[in-house]
């Protein structure tokens, strides 16, 4: 009987460590729902976070009380340091938006060039946009942003299916396989009288810091 009773203590406190272990990847500001696995989640949260550089080619589509319209995107991404350039048919011709989120340049063609030490001001000022590009760098890739609370909701892969964080709601309509990662193709955001849809065409994902 003793045997029995030592197997079942183990077995119970292995579950126990399991659990444990699969919920400490969920971080308090994060709350989970949907058909997902979480540790399944967990797992593919920390694959996708070492990408830390990339480049999308794309287009983007805008609806906004002042204007709206789609242009070509392309975003280089090298660790702190982001290159994103619109060309196309929305009213502000083509932009350039490059440099840091605390350092920034706005380069408006025919307007000229533009600079802030807040790459979020510069969008709102420049084309009127207000954009939480801190977040953006995290939503493009299928995770919720670390610094603030989100709401998450998995598909039956274990991704991202929405996301709702500081006002915006963010829609994974589908995802594309590229060396070795699972990363968004289509993404939709609603917020501040604001819709943005994304269509990603290339993604050259890197891992920059290892």
């Amino acid at each position: 009987m003793q045997p029995v009773l030592s197997q079942l203590r183990t077995l119970l406190l292995t579950s126990v460590l399991l659990l444990l272990a699969g919920c400490a990847g969920l971080t308090s500001k994060e709350s989970l729902e949907g058909q997902g696995n979480p540790q399944a989640w967990q797992a593919h949260k920390l694959q996708i976070e070492r990408i830390d550089g990339w480049q999308i080619n794309g287009k983007i589509g805008i609806r906004a009380p002042s204007d709206s319209g789609s242009a070509t995107l392309f975003w280089l991404q090298r660790q702190g340091y982001f290159d994103i350039r619109l060309a196309g048919p929305l009213a502000i011709g083509s932009a350039r938006l490059s440099g840091h989120t605390d350092d920034a340049v706005l380069d408006l063609s025919p307007q000229g060039r533009f600079t802030s030490n807040s790459a979020e001001d510069l969008l709102q000022k420049g084309l009127g946009w207000k954009l939480p590009l801190t977040h953006l760098f995290w939503w493009i890739r299928g995770l919720p942003a670390p610094d603030s609370q989100s709401h998450l909701t998995l598909d039956s892969d274990s991704r991202l299916n929405r996301l709702e964080q500081d006002g915006w709601q963010i829609e994974y309509l589908s995802y594309i396989e590229q060396d070795g990662f699972t990363l968004p193709e289509r993404i939709k955001l609603h917020g501040h009288d604001l819709q943005v849809t994304l269509v990603i065409k290339d993604w050259q994902p890197r891992q920059l810091g290892q």
